[in-house]
């Protein structure tokens, strides 16, 4: 004997097959909810994505055919808190991956690193020519510092600039040995000059279009 469908119609009804928000967001989750295994395919690296964009194109499908639903206004509902719970879980996630961003910059702004450059920028005569006596970094500083307990570390970190004559950025490389930092390199590129301002290069990298000091 023929099974029976789980739903009737067998096939989901035009007004409810549209794109599905709960299994675009929660992907793997919401497949194991509405007993959709085939999304357990996003949690293969490389396919993720492309299996999120199929199951919200196809999601409603699925769900329709592999669950018993009581009518369509109870599948619609079921859907809508799924989309909701989706929008609310990626809403944490991205709040705090920016909120965690967001403190890593003044962080980095507290650093002897960052302060020794900006003293330094902010003292040079070529750079307040370019750029303006004000200079003054933007929010949005760059990089990273690593420091190991042994009172050693690394920095690279690119500041943008900006002052009463135009915009920039800076470009630094600093090491930390014995418990002080050195920076290696600090150049200054203003915007709409392809000439940069070297301010250090203890170690004599090339940088292309650099003045050569006679």
């Amino acid at each position: 004997m023929a099974s029976e469908p789980l739903n009737n119609p067998a096939e989901i009804p035009p007004e409810l097959d549209r794109w599905n928000w709960g299994a675009f967001l929660l992907n793997w989750i919401w497949g194991i909810g509405n007993s959709t295994l085939i999304a357990l395919l996003a949690l293969i690296p490389g396919i993720n994505v492309i299996m999120m964009i199929v199951l919200g194109m196809r999601g409603s499908r699925w769900a329709w055919r592999n669950r018993y639903w009581r009518d369509a206004e109870h599948f619609r509902k079921t859907q809508r808190r799924w989309a909701i719970a989706g929008l609310a879980i990626w809403l944490v996630v991205i709040g705090g991956a920016a909120g965690l961003f967001a403190s890593i910059v003044p962080m980095m702004k507290r650093s002897e690193a960052y302060q020794m450059s900006m003293e330094l920028i902010q003292a040079d005569e070529k750079v307040k020519q370019a750029l303006g006596d004000d200079i003054a970094a933007g929010f949005w500083v760059w990089g990273n510092i690593s420091v190991s307990a042994g009172g050693t570390g690394r920095a690279e970190l690119s500041i943008p600039l900006s002052g009463s004559k135009g915009a920039g950025s800076a470009y630094v490389q600093a090491v930390k040995t014995g418990g002080a930092w050195d920076l290696l390199l600090l150049v200054v590129r203003a915007d709409g000059s392809n000439v940069p301002i070297v301010l250090r290069n203890k170690n004599n990298v090339q940088i292309p279009n650099a003045a050569i000091d006679l």
